[in-house]
């Protein structure tokens, strides 16, 4: 079911949250809303299930036009944070409700009940109440519900943010093995940037009610448009330096650091610009040569986390195989590679 959200405005009482936004989500595929706290991307969310109304615009399911239906005559199951499992239920009495409210014969709501927690692996689970379960199968429960109804689009909030580090890693992949199992075109929202990159097919970053950038996870990662995406995306975050350009260069006076630039078309000498630098592309090799004392180290086992701090006080971030190792306060000449770093103008935009 391809979703089509057509100039859509949503204003509460006097602020605008989301303004003219225009969005499409393929068939079948899962769409990741990801931003910061307070950019829209869970109003976005709560409008397409329609617990909100659009103030202007149109909401397409399909051919469908369902701007103005109701939540429960749009067929989309919703997965919230809290789960919003019924205590005093059971697991399969859980499941059923959807069906049960819709007065489906009980034999088709055991049937669909039985089917969908095979699909989600919590058959053994069905006489349990929601408190004798831990996080990750109360989780699974609130995603057999939502799916038992077989809706037309699944909607995630932040579905893993009440799950531990382990658990996380566990459902971000089951959740995804289920979507593709099913075909169900699916949305989450998220302001973690590996639960968007590893579980969706394309990512929607979201600033301020509005999309700055939706692309795959790998073509956002590697060609952002702004540096307010490349920031957003990747762990450990990216470095940004501050310079200008000159002779077609980047260039850091005080470091003596030059960085090759693409001659660009209006970028007169003297422009305030910043540079971008992932810190797998700051390290030992590279062909511009930058000398700075690591002010930060961390160990995390396969890898080395390092933040070398500059003459002028900015810092460059790096991500180094284990068995390298550099200690607090160690002088270091570690190099850039110009060819993957990224140029944006002051306000943030790529060059």
């Amino acid at each position: 079911m391809q979703i089509s959200i057509r100039n859509f405005t949503k204003t509460f009482d006097a602020t605008t949250v989301i303004d003219d936004m225009n969005l499409t989500i393929r068939d079948g595929e899962m769409l990741a809303l990801l931003g910061p706290s307070g950019c829209g991307k869970s109003t976005t969310l709560f409008t397409i299930s329609g617990i909100h109304r659009m103030d202007k615009g149109q909401l397409m399911f399909g051919d469908r036009d369902v701007s103005g239906l109701p939540s429960q005559k749009r067929n989309v199951g919703v997965v919230f944070q809290n789960y919003a499992l019924y205590p005093h239920m059971n697991v399969f009495e859980n499941i059923a409700f959807p069906l049960t409210v819709r007065k489906d014969a009980k034999a088709d709501i055991d049937r669909e009940v039985r089917a969908i927690a095979a699909l989600t692996h919590i058959s053994e689970l069905l006489e349990r109440r929601p408190g004798q379960l831990s996080g990750g199968q109360q989780q699974r429960v609130a995603l057999a519900r939502a799916l038992v109804r077989k809706p037309d689009v699944l909607l995630l909030d932040e579905p893993l943010a009440n799950l531990d580090a382990k658990l996380r890693l566990e459902m971000r992949s089951e959740i995804r093995r289920i979507q593709l199992e099913t075909g169900i075109t699916a949305v989450l929202v998220t302001h973690d940037q590996v639960e968007a990159m590893s579980m969706c097919d394309r990512i929607a970053i979201m600033k301020k009610g509005e999309i700055v950038q939706i692309d795959t996870p790998a073509d956002m990662y590697s060609n952002p448009r702004t540096s307010f995406v490349a920031g957003f995306l990747g762990n450990p975050p990216i470095s940004f330096l501050s310079g200008i350009a000159m002779e077609n260069a980047f260039s850091v006076a005080p470091i003596k650091l030059r960085v090759p630039l693409v001659p660009q078309e209006g970028i007169a000498d003297g422009t305030q610009l910043k540079l971008g630098v992932r810190p797998e592309h700051f390290g030992p090799e590279g062909d511009i040569a930058v000398e700075g004392r690591i002010a930060f180290a961390e160990t995390q086992g396969r890898e080395n986390l390092y933040d070398v701090a500059l003459a002028d006080g900015s810092v460059l971030r790096s991500i180094q195989p284990a068995g390298r190792n550099w200690a607090l306060g160690d002088t270091v000449r570690w190099h850039i590679d110009s060819k993957s770093v990224f140029v944006f103008t002051d306000d943030g935009q790529r060059l």
